[in-house]
């Protein structure tokens, strides 16, 4: 139930994290503070949607440096690591564009989706627990204001008994013309997942959830079998945006080139045999149909091809990368040829964790029949920087919310794709992509 007016709470006992309230709390039914249209704010900054990237501050860790899951459990954290590492596998959720900024049915959405993340924590099997989620940024809209992160995010996952760690998206770090400096975005958005000591943001209200402990914006998140590489693809609607490009992006700084191509040396030089995946928010490809505008976010080449110049110059690509911002499922194929034979690394988006889900194809643009599944769409692969052998949209959704889980053996990496409201728990993975470690190929697909 939304209260009137979210009061702070004090601070954990031993500066020791808290994720989830200690009694079961219902769905809230509104929103404590109302959110008002924000039609007027899109007309009057259009052209700075497409223009207008922020600076970030430099990670507080090495390039090369990892943020292990272990710190985000605080005290705990030896301890889950090594029921992980009995059990043989680790599972983990991720969503994307979760923040709903409307009530009723909208808000009831991401609600929803956030319940369904939970209760999948809360299954007998504690092998098959995911032990925490990875957000792919866009956790606050429209703008990432602060006084949103309570309905956005704090209240909706209130039971949610796990770490959620994020990358920020477009829509949590585009600032406002005005917008005082205390309050931008970004800054909010590092606040409430990127402090060095757990502590109760003044944005969680009268909730308990005390913020992540990311070393900054982009980082390495290292666990037992799997490391997520994730980057932050800057505040335009479109492309993404992770370096400077040369001077184009003058206000962007070239940290994260350094901190991937350090990242993927790691890998290869210690022989790092666990899954390796890439995380952004902007995705490298999104469909659009050949000399056609896209009817969601585009793809982001420029961004991909300094991704693509980072693994041809290190001789590593990851096994997968994980992308939010078109607001719907897309999972394709990409086989490239590092020198050691052909590998397919899935590229996958899925960015329908709450906010909104838009059609892959819209007919009252003009765009023919939506794409059948295991489409060729290699002509999205506009300006690849490794040898490229051909890119296929395997499977798509784009009627349904729904979020990835993430699992992981020592021997392989499995994604499933799971839609939430229709079926239940049991029947809501309608995807799922499994990929050898050591072939870096496909074994299991659908």
């Amino acid at each position: 139930m939304a209260p009137s007016s979210p009061r702070k709470m004090p601070n954990p006992v031993f500066h020791e994290p808290i994720f989830n309230e200690s009694n079961v709390l219902p769905d809230p039914t509104g929103f404590a503070v109302p959110h008002k249209s924000d039609s007027k704010t899109y007309d009057a900054v259009e052209k700075l949607l497409k223009t207008q990237v922020v600076g970030f501050p430099a990670s507080r860790l090495d390039p090369d440096g990892l943020y292990p899951l272990a710190e985000a459990y605080g005290e705990r954290g030896a301890d889950v690591e090594e029921e992980i590492r009995k059990a043989g596998r680790i599972v983990f959720h991720v969503i994307g564009d979760s923040g709903a900024v409307s009530g009723g049915k909208v808000y009831e959405h991401e609600v929803a989706v956030a319940d369904q993340l939970t209760a999948d924590c809360r299954g007998n099997d504690a092998a098959n627990r995911p032990s925490f989620l990875y957000h792919l940024g866009d956790v606050v809209y429209n703008f990432g204001e602060a006084k949103y992160y309570y309905d956005q995010f704090y209240e909706p996952f209130r039971n949610y008994p796990a770490p959620i760690i994020a990358i920020p998206g477009n829509h949590d770090s585009f600032v406002i013309p005005g917008t005082p400096e205390q309050e931008r975005p970004l800054d909010v958005f590092m606040r409430n997942f990127c402090v060095e000591t757990p502590e109760v943001s003044v944005d969680a209200g009268s909730l308990h959830r005390t913020a992540t402990t990311a070393p900054g914006v982009y980082f390495a998140l290292d666990m037992p079998f799997a490391r997520v590489i994730g980057l932050f693809s800057n505040a335009l609607e479109d492309p993404g945006v992770i370096s400077s490009e040369g001077g184009r992006w003058e206000a962007v700084p070239d940290l994260q080139l350094a901190f991937l191509e350090a990242q993927l040396t790691k890998v290869r030089d210690e022989k790092y045999n666990g899954a390796v995946l890439l995380a952004v928010h902007h995705p490298p490809f999104s469909y659009s149909q050949l000399g056609e505008a896209p009817a969601t976010h585009g793809s982001s080449i420029a961004m991909l091809a300094q991704i693509d110049e980072i693994c041809a110059r290190v001789g590593l690509y990851p096994h997968a990368v994980l992308s939010g911002h078109a607001h719907n499922y897309q999972r394709y194929t990409r086989v490239i040829d590092m020198g050691e034979g052909e590998h397919q690394v899935p590229f996958i988006v899925c960015g329908d964790g709450g906010h909104h889900v838009n059609q892959l194809v819209w007919s009252h643009k003009g765009s023919r029949d939506e794409p059948g599944f295991g489409t060729d769409v290699s002509y999205l692969d506009a300006d690849p920087k490794v040898n490229a052998k051909g890119l296929r949209l395997e499977k798509y959704n784009d009627r349904d919310y729904g979020y990835l889980r993430v699992d992981v053996t020592p021997d392989h990496l499995a994604i499933g794709y799971h839609t939430v409201g229709a079926l239940g728990l049991a029947q809501s993975r309608t995807d799922k992509v499994t990929i050898s470690l050591s072939t870096r190929r496909i074994i299991g697909n659908g």
